[in-house]
């Protein structure tokens, strides 16, 4: 079982400006010579955090984390009033590519999960060769049928005490019809109290429901540490892309999947992931057969979980001297 690589701070960070008065959050650490990998966080609007350089051997690679528009470091963040409207899939790709540009990056390695291994999905299909190698975790292929199951009620077969929870904000004559439309109207509510509400409960539904077995330090600590300002961002954000179907067609990720065909890619899935059940990690490995799946029989979504940080790690490892 693979353990993290030593806690290490960046050598180097910055704000790229954007054309539309964005500032992406850059930093890298490692080694500055190292293969180029690039982190892809979660969400959207998740955020970056310090132990996701620890994916990656320093010695060997160049390790890229950037945050996402309208969140953690990056400016202006949605807390403080930023345009949702300039946020979408494909403003995100071509951040991607100029943050890649900026740092004088031919290729890089693409890590991410959850939402991020859509964005690398994504990304990977319009810019393939920019990307060396695919590492994916807890897919997410943003296919109506997924948003449903975990936003519209079928997760809460699994979870019905937390479930009541997520309905708490919303109006029990609403709570039969579309909640993810039900969310939205909450978090553009001109009421501040109205919004942050809905904000903790979309955003403590999925801190609730990530790892396998719970873990309710871990749990209260997430909420304490992610705070109005966290929620806010993460909240809004996913519900902006999820009620504009992530600004893709449905099933468009699995569909463009020969442009990505000649990259090495790996898949890692906890069995037992309620936030983006095996059915998806399952369906992008028949499409993408060339793509090694690995499907931890003890693990949920998250990617802290043992199991899933050994393949993780594993996969990193594989690539590392690898150069194409």
């Amino acid at each position: 079982m693979r353990d993290f690589y030593p806690e290490i701070e960046p050598y180097a960070s910055g704000h790229l400006p954007t054309t539309d008065g964005q500032q992406i959050y850059w930093e890298t650490s490692g080694n500055p010579d190292g293969k180029p990998a690039v982190f892809v966080h979660g969400g959207p609007g998740g955020g970056t955090a310090p132990d996701q350089r620890r994916f990656f051997d320093p010695h060997r690679y160049r390790i890229v984390l950037f945050d996402q528009r309208g969140c953690g470091r990056s400016r202006p963040h949605i807390a403080d009033g930023a345009d949702l409207s300039v946020n979408t899939t494909g403003a995100l790709i071509a951040d991607m590519e100029a943050l890649r540009e900026h740092l004088d990056i031919d290729t890089w390695q693409v890590f991410g999960g959850s939402w991020g291994s859509t964005l690398g999905l994504a990304y990977a299909q319009s810019h393939p060769d920019r990307v060396s190698e695919l590492v994916l975790r807890g897919i997410f292929l943003l296919r109506r049928s997924e948003i449903d199951w975990y936003y519209n009620g079928g997760a809460a077969h699994i979870y019905p005490d937390i479930w009541e929870s997520y309905l708490a904000p919303i109006p029990a004559a609403e709570r039969d019809g579309d909640l993810v439309a039900a969310y939205h109207r909450l978090l553009t509510s001109a009421e501040p109290e109205v919004a942050a509400a809905a904000a903790r409960a979309w955003t403590g539904w999925e801190q609730a429901t990530s790892y396998l077995i719970p873990k309710p330090e871990e749990a209260a600590a997430a909420k304490e540490d992610s705070g109005p300002r966290f929620d806010i961002a993460f909240a809004s954000i996913e519900n902006h892309y999820f009620v504009n179907h992530g600004f893709l067609d449905d099933g468009q990720l699995l569909r463009d999947i020969d442009r990505i065909a000649d990259i090495p890619g790996v898949i890692v899935q906890g069995r037992y992931d309620v936030v983006c059940p095996m059915r998806s990690a399952w369906d992008l490995h028949r499409a993408w057969p060339s793509a090694q799946l690995h499907i931890v029989d003890d693990a949920g979504h998250a990617s802290f979980e043992p199991g899933i940080r050994s393949r993780l790690i594993e996969a990193t490892d594989a690539f590392a001297d690898d150069v194409r």
